[in-house]
């Protein structure tokens, strides 16, 4: 570990393998135009993202656009006792904590960012946002 408690990169890592591995949450948010509070620039008084500035010059939000993101859509979640989990076979039925037609959790990176109602797509699964974390709730599960 660094001085300042961030992650160090393994030269040899893939980074695909952890998008956004041993990155700087408050780099990151420097880099989109966040405030240190936590509070999005474009929120506060004239500012941040919605101006196109910070105190560095005009903000290059291309530098992030290329970074690779994990999407999850969780159906749902249970607790087994590992004696539960090695009997599971083909046609076992896990009980999970959703009810049918209850929004699904999308997360990117692991952190909860909307949520959803399946559907189908030419005969793949999808899901239709149905409600969008505030962005100064996503903020703080950062920290």
């Amino acid at each position: 570990m660094s001085e300042g408690g961030d992650k160090e990169l393994d030269p040899g890592a893939d980074p695909a393998a952890d998008p956004g591995a041993g990155m700087d949450p408050g780099a990151i948010m420097a880099a989109v135009g966040t405030e240190e509070a936590g509070e999005p620039g474009w929120a506060g008084e004239g500012g941040g993202v919605a101006a196109g500035m910070d105190e560095a010059g005009p903000i290059n939000i291309d530098l992030i656009m290329d970074l690779p993101l994990q999407v999850v859509v969780e159906l749902g979640r249970t607790k087994m006792l590992i004696n539960d989990l090695l009997q599971i076979g083909q046609g076992s039925v896990i009980e999970l904590n959703k009810q049918v037609g209850e929004p699904l959790d999308i997360l990117v990176n692991g952190k909860l960012v909307a949520r959803g109602e399946v559907v189908v797509v030419r005969e793949k699964f999808g899901i239709r946002i149905t409600d969008v974390i505030s962005p100064i709730e996503r903020i703080k599960q950062l920290g």
